[in-house]
């Protein structure tokens, strides 16, 4: 060995014993996790749910977002297997036979019966978890409407003022899509029209409509009956109301699943896991605004308003009528 080999090999033998223990290491797996935009946002449940679980999954938790749901999941379709996604969270029990028909997930073999879901949930499914729910709801200012609508054909009658979200890439705005075309069938296209008069604007996504709505540009806006939650817990404010409708409101199921193309199945299932667990559960409800799947998770008194007489949509029928009743809702609504 000749002298110049000799002192690269004590360079490099120094430089080895200079390394911190870490660079040494393996470095940590990286969960990506697609969901939507208003989850990872500051104020939603996005950085806490990674904080705790970073904590215990010796892991790194990266977020990449969309607008909402329906954005979403046009994203996996557009990316396909070159998907970066591990996680899909945040499109609804509606969307579901789609993301299965293209190919999207893959089974999550997570016990299901172990875990002490709603009963009226009624979950039973290979591929996707529930992680929180809610009902469709218009909230309204009471300081500003006084006399609300108490059924959705009272609403549809009236002169008020309405923002809502755009079916085409929102789950609430193919949300009221279901919702009306439960409500009216072969009628809808009468109350499309009828709303239509009264439509502030039709925003891209949930986030957007709300926060024109706290602007003071509509009367009522789009969104969820345990919205008003937020504002009492939060803010101390109680002058913002869900609607409660005599013909009854159509649920969301929030879920989440594995992405057919992850690279860490087992890491995205300890993470699908750790969603169902009760103190995820309670984080996610008081930051998201939304109701626990759990039985056994207790919430303040503001999230006892939330509940409605439940309409009844499968999301098969959704799934089937969903290009219909998108042309029904352009055609009338001048989309």
């Amino acid at each position: 060995m000749n002298i110049h080999s000799v002192l690269r090999s004590v360079c490099l033998s120094s430089a080895l014993v200079l390394l911190p223990a870490q660079a040494m290491a393996d470095p940590l797996p990286e969960l990506t996790v697609y969901t939507y935009s208003s989850f990872t946002s500051s104020w939603g449940p996005g950085p806490v749910l990674k904080e705790a679980f970073e904590a215990v999954c010796e892991c790194r938790l990266n977020y990449v977002s969309s607008d909402d749901g329906v954005s979403l999941l046009n994203r996996l379709r557009l990316e396909g297997d070159r998907t970066r996604a591990d996680v899909v969270m945040g499109i609804d029990d509606m969307l579901m036979p789609q993301m299965k028909r293209l190919g999207l997930v893959k089974p999550h073999h997570i016990d299901l019966n172990q875990i002490p879901l709603k009963a009226t949930l009624n979950w039973d499914d290979r591929h996707f978890i529930p992680f929180d729910y809610g009902f469709f709801a218009f909230i309204y200012d009471r300081e500003r409407v006084t006399e609300p609508a108490r059924s959705m054909a009272e609403l549809l009658a009236s002169d008020a003022s309405v923002i809502y979200q755009d079916p085409r890439t929102s789950t609430p705005g193919q949300g009221l899509m279901n919702w009306i075309s439960l409500l009216y069938g072969n009628e809808a296209v009468d109350a499309w029209r009828q709303l239509a008069q009264n439509t502030v604007t039709v925003t891209k996504g949930w986030s957007e409509a709300y926060a024109m709505f706290l602007q003071g540009e509509a009367d009522y806006v789009l969104s969820y009956s345990t919205s008003p939650a937020y504002h009492q817990l939060v803010e101390e404010k109680d002058q913002y109301v869900a609607t409660v409708f005599a013909e009854g409101h159509l649920a969301q199921i929030e879920v989440a699943g594995i992405s057919a193309f992850s690279s860490q199945p087992d890491l995205s299932r300890q993470f699908l896991n750790f969603l169902l667990e009760p103190e995820t559960q309670s984080m996610i409800a008081q930051h998201n605004w939304m109701l626990p799947v759990r039985s056994d998770v207790e919430l303040p008194d503001a999230f006892s308003a939330a509940e409605r007489k439940a309409l009844t949509l499968s999301a098969e029928e959704a799934d089937t009528n969903r290009r219909e009743w998108l042309r029904i809702w352009r055609s009338a609504a001048g989309q």
